[in-house]
Parts: structure tokens; sequence; C-alpha cells
């Protein structure tokens, strides 16, 4: 596909990969796999599908953001008349028509940087994590959205902001829609279907680390932007902070001298769940996906808040933390 390059990134995802590939048409479009440490054979066999491979160098911490960039960066130099990148996690397929269809947007909208679709969850039936994802995914379309792993980019606006930052463990893509956009590009989704995530997880210690990294990537986004115009993330840390530690603390604290009384206000749970409910409803989900979703935003608060002191001891150490894995 001319003008067009395909970057996937992984590490240990043999299982999911030779799927993930072969939903690009690898004989029409610039294609790199970028492989971050992986054990499981997943190099081997991505070059066995004729597909290169760039293997990130040990040495230096692995990221999503760093994969992407090495990625981009490759095909740049191989191919250079290339003026589109998608982005592919090789936990995930492409849809059918996704990529003819995200050129069109970014021809049509010369001001747009990036566009997405609607993420899928594969299965999404299959266990209560995975329903978890496929509601996570569908979030609002139009424009100025942050895109979460996948999206289409126009490479002379990666080029302009520098790419993704390497040094972020934790929501790398929103913190580089906010630098897109203070450049004047905007960002968009679209309704059209994009791709399948296929999400490795079945206990909940790997739910727990998961929110754990997204409550990690709150205390940093707030760190850095949150007395920016954009306060990213500002709502997202005070709410964790508040739920996860402020509210309970307090009410046990005062337990004794009030009588107990003051265990009245742990209500805000279930109180915070009911006002999340109604709000699913309208997206359309049944009245046990709705709970189900609401039960984990509030439980989540806890996880988050320990990425978020996570956070703040790398912080005050000056010792920032490797990568969070759930899977």
């Amino acid at each position: 596909m001319t003008g067009m390059g395909v970057v996937i990134f992984g590490r240990n995802e043999a299982e999911r990969l030779e799927r993930c590939l072969r939903s690009v048409d690898l004989q029409t479009t610039e294609a790199v796999y970028v492989d971050s440490g992986s054990s499981d054979g997943s190099v081997t066999l991505v070059r066995a599908m004729g597909v290169e491979v760039l293997e990130l160098d040990p040495t230096r911490p692995f990221t999503a953001g760093r994969a992407c960039n090495e990625g981009w960066q490759h095909l740049a130099e191989r191919a250079p008349d290339l003026e589109y990148v998608q982005l592919l996690a090789a936990d995930c397929q492409l849809a059918d028509g996704w990529l003819e269809q995200g050129i069109s947007e970014l021809q049509r909208r010369p001001d747009v940087a990036a566009v997405c679709g609607r993420l899928r969850e594969k299965s999404r039936d299959a266990s209560v994590y995975k329903r978890l994802a496929d509601m996570e995914w569908d979030v609002a379309v139009g424009e100025d959205v942050d895109f979460a792993g996948l999206a289409m980019l126009r490479l002379s606006a990666l080029r302009q902001v520098g790419g993704f930052d390497p040094t972020l463990i934790a929501g790398e893509e929103p913190e580089l829609c906010l630098r897109l956009r203070r450049q004047g590009w905007k960002t968009l989704r679209v309704a059209s279907e994009m791709a399948q995530h296929d999400m490795r997880m079945s206990h909940w210690q790997q739910w727990w680390r998961r929110a754990v990294r997204t409550g990690y990537g709150y205390a940093e986004g707030a760190w850095r932007y949150g007395r920016a115009p954009e306060r990213l993330w500002v709502h997202e840390s005070l709410s964790t902070g508040f739920w996860g530690l402020v509210l309970p603390v307090l009410a046990w604290a005062a337990a004794w001298p009030t009588r107990g009384l003051s265990l009245l206000s742990l209500l805000g749970y279930p109180a915070l769940m009911l006002r999340l409910v109604p709000r699913q409803r309208r997206r359309g989900y049944s009245y046990a996906d709705s709970l189900l979703y609401a039960l984990s935003c509030v439980l989540a608060k806890f996880p988050q808040l320990v990425g978020q002191m996570r956070f703040l001891h790398g912080l005050v150490r000056r010792r920032p933390s490797r990568l969070i894995k759930y899977k």
C-alpha cells in the first residue's frame, strides 16, 4: 500500500502474533515487527512469515512508546515515501478495510494527525475481564480524543513532535495526543471497527496490576501537565486519592469518636456505583454488564492508588519505576 507502513510491537505474544500478521496484507504493505525481549519464539515466527524484525536493545528499558518510535523511524528510513503509519499491538487483529479507511480519513482531513476506530474485545463473553475490556474500548467518537495503543498516524506530525516519550511506562498515547494538539493538530476517532483485541487475562491479580499501571500513568500525567491548561489526568488522580485513601481513612479514623456514624460515609462507594450504572445503560449495555463495569471502576480506585504511590515513591527517590506488566 503506497505511502503506508505498519509497526507491529509486542513481547511474548507468539500465540496471537500469527493472527495479527495475517490481518495485514504483507504483500502490499511495508511492515516491521518490533520485539521487546521475547523468549517464546515470537521472533522466529515473524521471520518465518517473511516480516522484518527489529529487536530492541535490552540494555535500555522496554516501553511501548520506545518500540513504536524505533518502529516508525526504521520504516521511514526504509521507505522514504512513507506518509502514514499504523500502530498495531501484537495481541490485536486489524479489521478488514481499516487501513484503506484510515488513509482516506487522513487524506480527507489534512489537519488530522491521528485517526482511530472502534476496538473490540475478541470473544467478549469468555470472561468478566474480556467483557470489561470491550466496554472500556467503547468510547465516544469525534475530534480531540485520545487513542489507546492502536491508531493510524501522519508521519509528518509524528516527526514534528518527536514521536512518543520513550520514558513513559503508561499513558504514552494521551501524552502524545496532548503534544500533537498543542501544535495545532486534530486527533480523530470514527465509529468504524478498527481491530479486535485479545486480552490475555485470567485472574484478578492481572486485573489489579493493570489498574496499578493505570494509576501510575494518571499520577505521572498529572505531575507533568497538571498545571498546564489541559490539566491532564488531574481529575482522575484526585478522584483516586479521595476514594482510594481519604474517604476510607477518615471514615475509620473517626469511627470511635462518632460511635461508628462516620462509617456511614462508606456508603459513598455503592452510591458512586449507582451513578455509573445509568451511564452504561444509556450506552446500550445490559444491567448486568453496567453493574460489572461500575463495580470495576470503583474497586480500581485502590490499585490505582497503589500506582500513584509507586510513582511518588520513585519521584522522591529519583528512580522511576520500570515497566508494570500484567500478562
